[in-house]
This record gives C-alpha cells, sequence and structure tokens, in this order.
C-alpha cells in the first residue's frame, strides 16, 4: 500500500522540477490523436445525411469503451510488468507513468503567460487565453480575459491534479488512465453541436456524460480544497453558486475559487458567480495561483503522510 502513495509524491516532484515529457513520448497526445482518428468514423460532417441519433450515441459510447479498454489494457500491463520488482523500482515506475496524466506546472505557467501578456495589450492576452481555453476570445474586455484564466485555472486545476491522483489512490495506474481518457474525450467529443466540422451532439453524448460522472467527486473535493484553504466567505452558499454553470462538476471549483477571492467570475450570456464579487484584478490572478499551489503542496503532503503511515503499520 505504500507504493501508491509514494509514486503519487515522486510524481508531483517529477512535475515540479520537469514538467511534461516531450510530446512524442506523451501518452495523453496519443490519446488525443486516437480520438481524433475514431472521431472521423462516428460524427458525421456538418451537412452530411445524419444517421438517427440512437445509431450516432451507439457509435460513439462503442468507440469510447473501445478506447477506454485499450488505455486500461496498457495501464494494467504496464503495472504488472514491474509488479515483481523491488519496491523502490516500482515507485519509480509508477511515478514516472502517472506523471503525464497529470499536469500542475503547465496550467500554472499558462495561467501566468495570461496576465504576462495581458500586461503587454489586450491583444495579447486574448491571444495567449485561446491557448488555454476552447471558448472565442476575440470579444472579451481584460476583466473577461482574467475571469477566464482564473476560471480555467480553477476548472483545470480539478481535471489535471486533483481527479488524476484521485482516481489513481482509488484504482492505481488503470484508474488515472481511464480518467485521463474520459477527460480528454470529453474535451474533443463532449459538445452539443459542431465542432471541428462534425456534428457531436449525439455522437459525443456518451464521453460527455462519462467524464461528469467520473470528475463528479473529484470535482468537490477540489472545490471543498480551494474554498477551505482560501477561507472563502459565505462558503455554504457553494452548492448554489456551483449550479449556476451548465456542467454538473466544474462550477464547483470554479465557484470555490470565486468565493475565495471575492471577485466575479462567469461566461457572458451563459452562467455568473459570485456576482456580488468586483471585477478581478491582476492581484487576484497571483492570489488564484497561489491558492491552487496550496492545494496541490496539500495533496502532495497527504500522500506523503499516508506513505508513512502505511509503511509504518507493515513494519
Amino acid at each position: 500500500m505504500t507504493l501508491l502513495p509514494a509514486a503519487m509524491v515522486l510524481a508531483l516532484l517529477i512535475d515540479r522540477w520537469w514538467g511534461e515529457p516531450p510530446v512524442r513520448w506523451h501518452p495523453v497526445v496519443w490519446m488525443g490523436k486516437g480520438l481524433d482518428a475514431l472521431g472521423r468514423h462516428i460524427a458525421p460532417a456538418v451537412g452530411q445525411s445524419v444517421p438517427s441519433k440512437a445509431r450516432m450515441f451507439l457509435a460513439g459510447a462503442m468507440a469510447w469503451t473501445a478506447g477506454a479498454g485499450v488505455v486500461v489494457l496498457i495501464a494494467w500491463a504496464a503495472t504488472r510488468a514491474v509488479g515483481h520488482a523491488p519496491a523502490w523500482l516500482q515507485v519509480l515506475a509508477l511515478g514516472v507513468l502517472l506523471k503525464p496524466l497529470l499536469a500542475w506546472r503547465m496550467l500554472r505557467d499558462e495561467v501566468r503567460a495570461v496576465e504576462a501578456a495581458l500586461g503587454e495589450s489586450l491583444g495579447a492576452g486574448r491571444e495567449r487565453l485561446a491557448w488555454l481555453v476552447s471558448r472565442e476570445v476575440s470579444a472579451l474586455d481584460a476583466a473577461q480575459v482574467r475571469e477566464s484564466a482564473i476560471e480555467s485555472l480553477a476548472e483545470n486545476l480539478n481535471d489535471s491534479v486533483v481527479a488524476p491522483l484521485f482516481w489513481f489512490a482509488v484504482a492505481g495506474l488503470p484508474g488515472a488512465a481511464l480518467y485521463r481518457f474520459a477527460n480528454t474525450a470529453d474535451a474533443m467529443w463532449g459538445y452539443r453541436g459542431e465542432r471541428g466540422g462534425r456534428d457531436w451532439t449525439w455522437a459525443g453524448k456518451w464521453a460527455a456524460r462519462a467524464d461528469d460522472v467520473l470528475s463528479w467527486l473529484p470535482a468537490r473535493i477540489s472545490g471543498a480544497l480551494l474554498g477551505v484553504l482560501g477561507a472563502a466567505r459565505d462558503l455554504g452558499t457553494l452548492p448554489a453558486q456551483a449550479r449556476r454553470t451548465p456542467s454538473p462538476n466544474s462550477g464547483w471549483p470554479m465557484a470555490a475559487m470565486a468565493l475565495a477571492l471575492d471577485v466575479r467570475l462567469g461566461k457572458p450570456g451563459v452562467y455568473e458567480l459570485h456576482g456580488a464579487g468586483r471585477s478581478p484584478q491582476a492581484a487576484d490572478t497571483a492570489q488564484a495561483l497561489r491558492l491552487a499551489g496550496r492545494v496541490v503542496a496539500l495533496l502532495g503532503a497527504a500522500a506523503l503522510l499516508w506513505a508513512a503511515l502505511a509503511w509504518r503499520f507493515a513494519a
């Protein structure tokens, strides 16, 4: 039992020291390429004759299940391959394999880059934000650019750190790999309408719902950690605030961040979180990054304590 928490600590240290592996060796990039190839066969091109909704849904579900099965099988095989090695080698292997399935340093650096670009000009801030979010950025003002960056930080803190670590703790490397596959599939397929010239309304519905299920508990853990560590005011309003977003999960870390910073966050015409808060300033981006960093540090400390206790009781 000491292997999993020790591997979590190692993965976080690798992320801190070295960041992401090269693209050609990145398993999430491989997942994305596989999903892109599968997607061409399940989602009809816009303007093309559309199969029945049931057929598109079934095709999406079957493709997702097949892809998830391959990912889980590979992760299980990798775990089995080192299962009889010395404990230190198992921890090293699992930590190295877990690292690409989480990404805190890259997220932190991207949010910092948006704020730095916004300090140069609104156009530069919008351009840099487009690297981080999928929404249209051309009409956003400076405050909205900053809001979007802080929201993305909160949402991806869950998607890229808390949830992968949660599922690794629950089900080892296969659990973390399955979550990362589901989250990537949702980002690529989980759209209500057109994306990339294809209609994903029904073909991507299974992928969207699978991610909702796997993210449900981690998102609430993320929201609670952000709220408590940020000493958020009116934390009792978090559930109501979170329900204002279309997603059943992303509202939790985003609303908690808004309450902790006492700022207003939102997407024009879609939702508003903590409407009584002020418009975020540059100092709020820095504070948001510090708060997210505290959550990551707490997760690392919890994993270290878990490893120490497991080792103590196993001795």
